[in-house]
């Protein structure tokens, strides 16, 4: 089936265009900087090159206009008529405790998207924003919402609960809900088809780490445990949320910096972490550059950035009394051999050694396995792939909502 893979934020659209049976990219793209004075498209074919272009883009509806003008463009190739695409996947970071799986986008599921905008003002919004557009441009097929927040569900309650009042979890659902669950339920399964173990016998660690990074514990391939928690601000430093803080601190900034909540707000979200420490950039490619010049602060990023990750690790090792794999994925994680080092060095009691030269010759976009072969736990790089899962749950969901129930 061929799915449309749509992912939203404030300002652009990213999209691609899958193939669910083969699992083949057909095209991916992006529309970034829409309501600018020039928006930038980008367009790549899968056997071709990368195609760029500044375009006048008002909003989230003309970016779908534009993207569907390029798949059905003669030219392109990519799609002859609409009617080819058979579902549209989208992307929604927070599905609060309502959506523990994906679903068919309707009215309820609408209003419901609109409700947790609350718990994700940043994200659901523009999720929201592409949902309308794309079911205009595109309003004869089945539209398949895809929650960040599904895969974590099944969290124990003594996982998810905050040490605060139980009755403002009652009232306001305030507690750990966790995030990136297409990317750490991806990783998970690319590594149970490598192994003869049953997958209800598996402890694995999955280590999303990009600008936005995750930890997430997972048992007999159910989530139990993640980093991020009610937002995606809890957790591992990143690249400008600061992650796990001493909440008085935010009372004391206040106080003496004289700050609104909104300021406060965009001190922890988009000028801490990465950013913040170094007070250079939130690039890890960046960083390791000034790094390697003498530049301190920016080693000091690193080195937070790497020991919270090692943290989390011997947390949910202990959580889980053992572990089989640590599986790196994401940007940072899929790339930089230094942070992996960094990341599991001196951890030999623990049952995790790292083979070095293994670690440094990664290939992209391969699953490889970077430990010692006598190393207990088996440490792995495995490539995310969150719009396959995004498709593939699209292509399911649209292919039973066209069935008939007598069938």
């Amino acid at each position: 089936m061929l799915v449309l893979v749509i992912n939203c934020g404030s300002s652009s659209v990213k999209y691609d265009l899958i193939e669910t049976e083969t699992e083949k990219q057909f095209c991916t793209g992006m529309v970034e900087r829409i309501g600018a004075v020039t928006a930038i498209v980008k367009h790549k074919p899968a056997d071709g090159k990368e195609i760029k272009d500044s375009k006048v883009i008002h909003n989230h509806t003309d970016a779908l206009k534009q993207i569907l003008e390029f798949l059905l463009d003669e030219e392109n190739q990519i799609v002859e008529k609409k009617s080819d695409i058979k579902a549209v996947g989208h992307r929604v970071v927070h599905g609060g405790e309502q959506f523990k799986d994906s679903v068919l986008i309707d009215d309820n599921v609408i209003e419901a998207i609109e409700q947790a905008i609350d718990l994700a003002p940043l994200h659901n919004p523009p999720n929201l924003k592409g949902i309308q557009a794309a079911m205009e441009a595109l309003p004869n097929v089945p539209h398949v919402a895809v929650f960040d927040t599904a895969f974590h569900h099944s969290l124990p309650a003594h996982a998810y609960l905050y040490g605060i009042p139980n009755r403002l979890y009652r009232r306001y659902k305030i507690r750990r809900y966790g995030f990136h669950g297409t990317s750490h339920y991806f990783v998970s399964r690319q590594y149970y088809k490598r192994i003869e173990k049953p997958v209800s016998k598996t402890k694995v660690i999955t280590c999303h780490l990009g600008n936005g990074a995750s930890i997430a514990a997972i048992d007999g391939g159910k989530s139990v445990d993640t980093s991020m928690g009610f937002t995606p601000l809890a957790g591992l430093v990143m690249g400008t949320r600061c992650g796990d803080i001493d909440p008085s601190i935010l009372f004391y900034l206040v106080e003496k910096e004289e700050l609104n909540l909104h300021s406060l707000h965009a001190l922890v979200n988009r000028h801490s972490g990465l950013l913040g420490l170094s007070g250079f950039a939130s690039d890890m490619r960046d960083l390791i550059n000034e790094a390697d010049n003498g530049d301190r602060r920016c080693q000091q990023a690193i080195d937070v950035f790497c020991y919270k990750i090692k943290q989390y690790i011997g947390s949910y090792m202990a959580s889980l009394n053992g572990c089989d794999a640590i599986i790196f994925t994401a940007g940072i994680g899929e790339n930089s051999y230094r942070i992996r080092e960094q990341a599991v060095s001196n951890m030999e009691g623990l049952g995790i050694i790292l083979d070095k030269e293994r670690n440094k010759s990664v290939k992209p976009g391969q699953i490889e396995r970077i430990s010692t072969d006598d190393s207990r736990t088996e440490v792995l790089v495995v490539p995310t792939n969150e719009e396959l899962v995004i498709a593939i749950d699209a292509a399911k969901i649209a292919q039973a909502s066209s069935q008939s129930p007598w069938i």
